[in-house]
């Protein structure tokens, strides 16, 4: 093979400079090939990290909920939990509690049920997240409903 010193090589263009730790440890300067198999492969392996990482959806403000419509994630401050009481119908048989919450822009009501009400207390603050927001006698109440969640952040 014929080298014309006119002309960089492939080989230079992908060389990196070598630092001063490289010279002191007489190590060899690091080849980076763009199309190497390995880079590609570590390329695709950390595009299925980001890709399997758990959606966090942006949190919801008391002010932008919209009555009969769902809530994706709401963080809130608990104010007040009233009494527990036991319900008795055709959809749900057990124990629930009404709660008053708040953020930064507003209050809310918090429907609690089930084993909701022995965990949430006055001073928590809570997460829902895929609930319902209602609108009754005036004011707005989010609740888990079937499929949500409530985490307790701080107790």
């Amino acid at each position: 093979m014929i080298v014309d010193p006119a002309r960089p090589s492939r080989l230079s263009e992908r060389v990196e400079t070598m630092s001063v730790s490289m010279i002191e440890n007489q190590s060899t300067p690091i080849i980076r090939n763009p199309h190497s198999p390995r880079e590609s492969i570590q390329r695709q392996v950390g595009m299925q990290q980001v890709l399997n990482r758990p959606k966090i959806t942006p949190s919801t403000r008391v002010e932008d909920l919209i009555p009969n419509r769902p809530i994706g994630r709401i963080e809130l401050l608990v104010l007040r939990r009233y009494p527990r009481r036991t319900v008795m119908s055709k959809r749900w048989t057990g124990s629930m509690a009404v709660a008053c919450g708040r953020d930064e822009t507003g209050l809310v009501g918090l429907v609690l049920w089930g084993d909701q009400v022995g965990r949430v207390r006055a001073g928590n603050i809570i997460t829902i997240q895929g609930g319902w927001c209602r609108y009754s006698q005036g004011q707005k109440i989010i609740s888990t409903g079937r499929k949500g969640r409530l985490t307790i952040l701080e107790a």
